[in-house]
């Protein structure tokens, strides 16, 4: 094998390596991009009463209106 091959050789090699590393940090990107952040309470408690509002808004326009 001459230096003009093996030149090409490290070249490809180097090539399919940074290609690998960019295809695993786009990888790990997605996947962090996929995992909720965990709640705070703060936004827990909201959440728990918004729902809670959204029940009784619920419930109230189910009951027929007294004239």
């Amino acid at each position: 094998m001459d230096n003009s091959q093996q030149d090409e050789q490290d070249d490809l090699q180097k090539y399919l390596e940074e290609k690998a590393r960019q295809e695993q940090e786009s990888e790990q990107e997605k996947k962090e991009e996929q995992e909720p952040e965990p709640l705070s309470a703060y936004d827990a408690c909201v959440l728990k009463e918004s729902a809670k509002i959204h029940d009784l808004i619920a419930e109230a326009q189910k009951r027929p209106k007294d004239d």
